[in-house]
C-alpha cells in the first residue's frame, strides 16, 4: 500500500508545466490531465503484442462480396439466413481461452499491469500519442477480457449496449480513479484529444460491426497511423457503409450511438467518412440525401460463432501462444524468463507489478525519484512515505482491484 500512497503524494505535489495549464474547465480526472509532448519515454506492450500476433487473425480488406448462402439445416428447408458482414473483421481466437484458466489468467495479468502503470510513473510524464497508446490498449485488453467471462455467447448485443453494458460499468481503477471504459472513451479520450472521430476506430467493441481487433498493440510511436488503417478498413466494409438505394445511403449504428463526434450528424458523419471512403461507395454518399445508421452485427468476433466451420486444432494455438509469450515476461535480473504461463497464474500474480515496471523507460524511475527526493527535503513532515518502493523487490506486491465505468458505444 506504500506505493499507492507516494502516488497520491506525488500527484498533489508535483505540478508539472507539461500540459496542466489547459486543466481548466476540463471533467478528466487530474492524473490524466498533464502530458509532455517533448518526452522521449516510451511504454512497451511486447506482451500484448505477443498474444494478439498469435490469436488474432486478420481477414483483409473486405471485398464486399456478400457470404455465400449456408446448407440447409439438418430436417429443415430452412436455411440460415447469412449477414452481408459475416465474412468481415479480424477474428480473435476466444476459443483458445474458454476454459483454459491459465490462458486467461495471462490475458488478465496484462490488463492488471496496464492498470497499475500510471501508478509506478504518472501519464504527464508522456506525451499524448504516448498516452493515447495506453488507453487504446488498456481499453481493448479489458473488452477481450469481459468477452472471454461470457463466451462461447455469440449475440452480444445486450453485453454492448444499454446502461448495464460492460462498457458502463466501472471496471478499472487507474491511479486511485475508478473507470468505465465509456469514461475512457467519453471523458478521457473525447476531450484530451479534441473530439477526434478517429480514435473511435482504434476502440474495439468485440463484436463483428465494430472496429477491428489488430495483430499488434497500440504504440505511441505509430498510433495515428494504426488507427487511420482501421478507420480505412472499417468504413470501406459492409459493416461501416453501404449503398440502400439513390437516395438512401446506409451507414453503421456504431455511428449512431456516437453522435458525440458529430455535431451536426448527417453533415458531419458525411464529410467524416467522405475522408476515407472508396469505390461506388463514394459516389453513393456525396448523391444520397439521406443517411441511416442501421447496419449491425452483434455477434461475437470469434472464429466461427454459432456456424464453427474452420478446421484445425485450437490446442495447436494455444500451445502457439504460450510459446510467443515466454520470451515477452522480464525476469528477475533482466532480461526474460521462460517462466511466463507455463509456471501457472501464481507467478504472474507475483510477478504483476514487476510487469507494471517492466513497461517504464528505466531513466523515467530515475526521474521520479529525483523529484520525490527534492519533494521530500522540502516537506519532512511526511518524510516516512516515498517512492523508493518504484526499484524494491517483486516480493512485494500491491494490487488494487478495479471496479465499474458509465456509457455505452
Amino acid at each position: 500500500m506504500r506505493i499507492a500512497w507516494a502516488a497520491v503524494l506525488v500527484f498533489g505535489t508535483l505540478l508539472t508545466a507539461c500540459g496542466m495549464a489547459n486543466a481548466a474547465g476540463t471533467t478528466v480526472p487530474e492524473p490524466f490531465q498533464g502530458h509532455d509532448d517533448s518526452s522521449q519515454y516510451s511504454i512497451d506492450y511486447s506482451d500484448l503484442s505477443a498474444i494478439l500476433k498469435v490469436v488474432v487473425v486478420d481477414t483483409g480488406r473486405s471485398t464486399r462480396r456478400v457470404a455465400s448462402e449456408a446448407d440447409d439445416l439438418t430436417g429443415t428447408r430452412v436455411k440460415a439466413k447469412i449477414k452481408k458482414t459475416a465474412n468481415e473483421a479480424n477474428r480473435f481466437y476466444y476459443e483458445t481461452f474458454e476454459d483454459d484458466e491459465e490462458a486467461a489468467a495471462f490475458l488478465k495479468n496484462i490488463q492488471a499491469s496496464l492498470e497499475a502503470l500510471p501508478t509506478e510513473a504518472p501519464l504527464e510524464h508522456f506525451s499524448r500519442d504516448e498516452q493515447l497508446a495506453y488507453w487504446l490498449n488498456l481499453y481493448n485488453v479489458t473488452v477481450l477480457n469481459e468477452v472471454i467471462a461470457v463466451y462461447p455467447r455469440n449475440n452480444l448485443k445486450k453485453y454492448v449496449t444499454g446502461k448495464n453494458s460492460i462498457f458502463s460499468k466501472k471496471l478499472l481503477t487507474v491511479a486511485g480513479i475508478p473507470l468505465s471504459l465509456d469514461d475512457i472513451q467519453y471523458t478521457i479520450l473525447k476531450q484530451n484529444y479534441d473530439n477526434d472521430p478517429l480514435i473511435m476506430y482504434g476502440l474495439y467493441k468485440g463484436i463483428i460491426g465494430g472496429p477491428n481487433i489488430r495483430k499488434s498493440a497500440y504504440t505511441g510511436s505509430d498510433v495515428y497511423r494504426a488507427l487511420k488503417n482501421n478507420a480505412i478498413e472499417f468504413i470501406n466494409s459492409n459493416r461501416g457503409t453501404y449503398i440502400q438505394n439513390e437516395k438512401t445511403f446506409r451507414v453503421s449504428s456504431l455511428y449512431e450511438r456516437n453522435k458525440t463526434y458529430f455535431s451536426d450528424f448527417e453533415s458531419d458523419l458525411s464529410a467524416h467518412l467522405l475522408n476515407f471512403l472508396e469505390g461506388q461507395e463514394r459516389n453513393a454518399l456525396q448523391a444520397a440525401s439521406k443517411i441511416k445508421a442501421n447496419i449491425d452485427d452483434w455477434s461475437v468476433t470469434d472464429l466461427g460463432g454459432t456456424h464453427r466451420r474452420v478446421g484445425g486444432s485450437l490446442a495447436d494455438s494455444r500451445a502457439a501462444l504460450m510459446d510467443s509469450v515466454k520470451s515477452t515476461v522480464p525476469a528477475d535480473g533482466g532480461g526474460f524468463t521462460a517462466a511466463a504461463v507455463g509456471a501457472g497464474s501464481s507467478f504472474m500474480a507475483a510477478k504483476g507489478r514487476q510487469l507494471s515496471l517492466a513497461r517504464i523507460d528505466p531513466s523515467l524511475l530515475e526521474v521520479l525519484q529525483d523529484i520525490d527526493e527534492k519533494r521530500l527535503s522540502e516537506n519532512q513532515r511526511k518524510s516516512s512515505v516515498n517512492i523508493e518502493e518504484l526499484e524494491s523487490s517483486p516480493g512485494d506486491t500491491d494490487n488494487e482491484s478495479s471496479d465499474a465505468p458509465d456509457n455505452n458505444q
